[in-house]
């Protein structure tokens, strides 16, 4: 087995463990009896943390752990987490609320804990550490042997029957312990399969994580609070100048601050300055800095994406739930409805990397990405739109059969009529993926440029985060004038259309206030190529 399949193998856990926690709205509605903004809040915070810790992992990874022991550590925690959430189940033939204890809570949530963890670990260096085995390969010549062995047809088959299985078969195992229980196993057994292979894998030691010197630049102008800053220019620290072979960010005028940084104190050598890198940073890093607080403001008009993007986590599956799943005499699991999701997403993705790829061979590759960015919000819009008529049709459909009061109830309604908002959700995440780090390619330093994903996650994550606030200023708002909250303790109660409507204004306000901040932002003249050797 090579090298590169056993790090591949932690890709095909992970797959299996997706199907396994996609559901885990209904399982707190349905097992644990959680109202339905307690379960869409421990959701939302569990999604927001995986997205947003990357940003940790990768300074950890990049400074100071290396990809290979951050993969290690993440997929051991990762074991531990889904080994935990089998363990803090209800036994087999109980599906009573009351049985569940301290104890089962405490390893619930200690389990969703370490699956951030690892689950966030993975997402910042498995791809990254099979990048770089994959090259060391081809340095060693060994590409032909990785190309004779069927290892890619093997891997192939392998997704196949891991999504038969965990879209079809799993959903259909009844109890909860045995349906976390698979995945747990899986990944163990992963985990197993990469650390044998650990003699075998190349290891690369840490080469500095860019975010270390934004923090650098930040200390070092705090440092200095009480200099003042040289009339010129030239007299701030640039120890490489471009003569030598490495590319200089030209100095700007803004966010004077921070230059501070880059000042030389008189009464030290400038080799003994040199020494402490937390005390003094040169103007290239300074400006590298400066470009990464710019793109804060752009950044933060992306964070209503992921508002939107945490309602088919939680609030669209709970809908689907009730809802009719039998199509003919055949009952469709729950699960088929994020897969619809999946296929849209990947197939959205794609469609705008070719449209992308058209745009630069016409030479107007520049556009390309905030056409994206405005496409992927024109999605979201739609996507709350049309979740919203299709939720009023439901309660139109529960108010006419009189079953408001009998939460269990099945609905006489296909939970297909969820399909379109499923698919537009995938378009927006698709699209969003792509062109969000693509938008910021050409504008931030090379160094910086592997980040531009995680930090797209971030964004997003920040906003599945800010939906459990959002719901709950929604639904003060709601109550006022004594009128009932738009949500309930069950669903069949509560008014979700107008939540979707609400979400509906606030997209189309984000739409116009990120076009504002596009047609100001400070655009980079040209991309900086060259990475910095000399980062920690």
């Amino acid at each position: 087995m090579l090298p590169t399949s056993k790090i591949s193998v932690l890709l095909w856990a992970d797959l299996l463990a997706w199907y396994a926690m996609c559901v885990m709205m209904t399982y707190l509605t349905n097992v644990w009896k959680l109202d339905l903004t307690q379960a869409a809040a421990i959701v939302n915070v569990f999604t927001g943390s995986v997205n947003i810790m990357p940003i940790a992992m990768s300074v950890l990874a990049d400074a100071f752990l290396g990809h290979y022991r951050m993969v290690l550590l993440a997929s051991l925690a990762y074991s531990f987490g889904l080994s935990f959430l089998a363990m803090s189940t209800l036994p087999a033939l109980s599906n009573d609320a009351d049985c569940i204890g301290d104890t089962q809570k405490a390893l619930f949530y200690t389990a969703l804990a370490l699956i951030s963890v690892g689950k966030s670990g993975n997402l910042t260096s498995v791809k990254s550490f099979l990048d770089q085995q994959q090259k060391d390969i081809k340095t060693l010549g060994d590409e032909e042997v990785e190309r004779k062995l069927p290892w890619k047809l093997a891997a192939m088959l392998a997704l196949i029957l891991l999504s038969i299985f965990g879209g079809i078969a799993l959903p259909f195992i009844k109890p909860w312990s045995v349906r976390f229980g698979i995945p747990a196993i899986c990944t163990v057994v992963a985990t197993l399969v990469f650390m044998s292979g650990s003699s075998s894998y190349i290891h690369h030691p840490p080469q500095g994580s860019p975010l270390t010197t934004v923090s650098r630049v930040f200390v070092a102008s705090a440092s200095k609070i009480f200099c003042r800053l040289p009339p010129d220019a030239k007299q701030l620290y640039e120890k490489h100048q471009p003569s030598e072979g490495l590319h200089s960010v030209p100095h700007t005028r803004s966010l004077r601050y921070l230059d501070k940084a880059a000042i030389i104190v008189p009464t030290q050598t400038v080799e003994h300055q040199e020494q402490k890198r937390w005390k003094l940073c040169r103007v290239t890093e300074v400006e590298e800095t400066k470009i990464f607080i710019r793109m804060i403001p752009m950044w933060m008009t992306f964070t209503m994406c992921g508002v939107v993007s945490s309602i088919g986590e939680t609030y669209f599956l709970e809908q689907a739930n009730n809802m009719n799943r039998k199509v003919g005499k055949l009952k469709v699991p729950l699960t088929m409805l994020p897969i619809f999701y999946k296929i849209a997403k990947s197939t959205l993705a794609k469609l705008y990397m070719k449209v992308a790829e058209k745009f630069t061979e016409k030479g107007s590759e520049k556009y390309a990405a905030p056409t994206g960015n405005i496409a992927a919000m024109l999605f979201s819009i739609l996507c709350c739109i049309t979740a919203a008529k299709v939720e009023t049709m439901r309660l139109d459909v529960i108010k006419s059969h009189g079953i408001l009061d009998k939460p269990d109830e099945k609905i006489p309604m296909s939970m297909f009529w969820l399909l379109p908002q499923f698919l537009l959700l995938g378009a927006l995440n698709g699209i969003s993926g792509k062109s969000i780090p693509g938008f910021f390619t050409g504008q931030v330093p090379a160094s910086m440029r592997p980040l531009l994903e995680i930090f797209t996650w971030v964004a997003f994550g920040a906003g599945t985060v800010g939906s459990v606030l959002s719901v709950h200023v929604v639904g003060k708002v709601s109550e006022l004038g004594g009128k009932p909250s738009w949500f309930q303790d069950t669903l069949n109660k509560s008014h979700l259309d107008n939540y979707y409507w609400t979400l509906t204004v606030s997209s189309s306000v984000n739409l116009v206030l990120h076009i504002l901040v596009a047609i100001w932002y400070p655009y980079q003249d040209s991309p900086q190529d060259t990475v910095d050797p000399n980062q920690v």
